[in-house]
C-alpha cells in the first residue's frame, strides 16, 4: 500500500462537478493519495493508517492525531505505475478494483478508528482533486514504512 501524505489548509474531490469529499481545517489537514497493490491486506491497511495519523508534519511537529485534523482520502490506483518502459505506464502492479476497493475502506475504517473525521473520493469515478498544499509538506509512504524497516 502507498500513500501520498499532503499537508493542506483545504483540499475537495469532485465528481461530475459535485463536491463528495472536502476537508476546509480549522488550520492543518492531510489529503491522502492512496494505491493499492496484489499483496496488501487489512493489517496493511491498518499499519499504514496508524503511521498517517501520527505523523508530526502539522506546524509545532503536532500530528493529526494531536489536533484531531481533517483527513481527505482518495484512492488512486496510478501510484502503482510502472515507467520504466517506453512513454506509456503499465498498471500490473495496482491491485484491481475488486481487491483495492476493500482495502481502501479498510483504511478509512482504520482511520476513523483512531478518532480522524474522514472524507473520501467516490472509488472508480472519474475525480476532480482541488488543495491547498501548506507548505508545502508531501510526503510518500508505503508498507516498508508503516511498517518501520525504512
Amino acid at each position: 500500500m502507498r500513500a501520498v501524505v499532503q499537508r493542506v489548509t483545504s483540499a475537495a474531490v469532485r465528481v461530475d462537478g459535485e463536491v463528495v469529499g472536502a476537508v476546509e481545517p480549522d488550520g492543518q489537514g492531510l489529503l491522502i493519495l492512496l494505491g493499492v497493490t496484489h499483496d496488501d491486506d487489512a493489517a496493511t491497511a491498518a499499519k499504514l493508517a496508524r503511521k498517517v495519523w501520527g505523523l508530526r508534519i502539522l506546524d509545532g511537529e503536532r500530528s493529526a492525531s494531536d489536533v484531531g485534523a481533517p483527513v481527505l482520502v482518495v484512492s488512486q490506483f496510478t501510484l502503482y505505475a510502472d515507467t520504466a518502459k517506453g512513454r506509456r505506464p503499465s498498471w500490473g502492479a495496482a491491485a484491481p478494483g475488486p481487491v483495492s476497493e476493500p482495502l481502501v475502506e479498510e483504511f478509512v475504517a482504520a482511520l476513523r478508528g483512531l478518532g480522524a473525521k474522514v472524507e473520501t473520493g467516490v472509488f472508480g469515478a472519474d475525480m476532480k482533486v482541488s488543495l491547498v498544499n501548506d507548505g508545502p509538506v508531501t510526503l510518500i509512504l508505503d508498507v516498508a514504512a508503516a511498517e518501520g524497516t525504512r
